[in-house]
């Protein structure tokens, strides 16, 4: 039996068929869940439409997760069609392109953090307050995506590691919330994946170069294997699982130094 046959889902984030959201809609519609999606934006509804077409959505909403207005109008909606909701996914972040270039002592603006906190981890909160109701004792999840930059310092990710690890922080602080209701929240923390997100940081692809030849698989990820992995820790299979930032980066976290592949042979 698949392991989220006739589960609720919403998926927040899906903006192309190479985004991490895409990936985890895929696998998740592969499991039997009925997908909801949401789209931010005119410019990005025709796009996103066609993508929920795919999946035979049941549910397709405008929400710009920076306004509360939007979030609730989207519930709301929901909560009409299907009066409950098993499954949030988060898979939004943002800083302003002027964050993600140089170091980051000399790009961080109040302007630009604020931006990038509230897009790449705020959201998740409000998502999670309006989302609560419908998910009350239902064995609900909620799942976020993150990236080790969260941890470690990457060259040019800047203010967008420090919103990662905020967002990796509100995870923590909403299982804590959210248990005695019944309901789970994790993340899972991807390796780097060449999204439209992902291009507009600076050498991005040296980034995806180093990535492959350290991590101890040789390989980077793929948005279906993030995909699979997101499945299961929403599903019930992982009822024991909240609080959680799950790597699916073939390794990489774990790597304290790499040679190259001549040195090693």
């Amino acid at each position: 039996m698949s392991i989220l046959q006739n589960k609720k889902v919403l998926i927040v984030g899906v903006a192309s068929k190479r985004s991490i959201a895409y990936g985890i809609a895929a696998s998740m519609h592969k499991q039997g869940a009925k997908l909801a999606f949401t789209y931010q934006n005119e410019r990005l509804e025709s796009r996103v439409k066609k993508i929920a077409e795919e999946f035979s959505a049941e549910i397709i909403e405008k929400c710009d997760v920076a306004e509360d207005s939007d979030i609730k109008k989207l519930f709301s909606h929901i909560k009409n069609k299907w009066q409950t909701i098993d499954i949030v996914v988060h898979s939004v972040a943002y800083a302003p392109q002027d964050q993600l270039q140089g170091s980051f002592v000399d790009s961080v603006t109040r302007e630009g953090f604020q931006i990038a906190h509230d897009i790449s981890s705020y959201s998740l909160a409000a998502l999670a307050k309006e989302a609560m109701p419908l998910m009350k004792n239902n064995n609900g999840s909620i799942m976020a995506v993150t990236y080790l930059g969260s941890m470690r310092a990457f060259p040019n990710y800047n203010t967008m590691g420090v919103a990662k690890a905020s967002l990796e922080a509100t995870v923590r602080y909403l299982a804590h919330s959210m248990g005695p209701h019944g309901i789970r929240v994790n993340a899972i923390s991807a390796g780097p994946i060449k999204t439209l997100a992902a291009a507009g940081i600076s050498s991005f692809k040296k980034m995806l170069d180093f990535n492959k030849k350290a991590s101890p698989m040789r390989e980077n990820v793929t948005i279906e294997q993030v995909g699979n992995a997101s499945a299961f820790i929403c599903s019930d299979m992982a009822s024991g699982i909240t609080g959680e930032i799950l790597h699916v980066d073939n390794g990489f976290n774990t790597v304290g130094m790499s040679l190259p592949e001549e040195e090693t042979e």
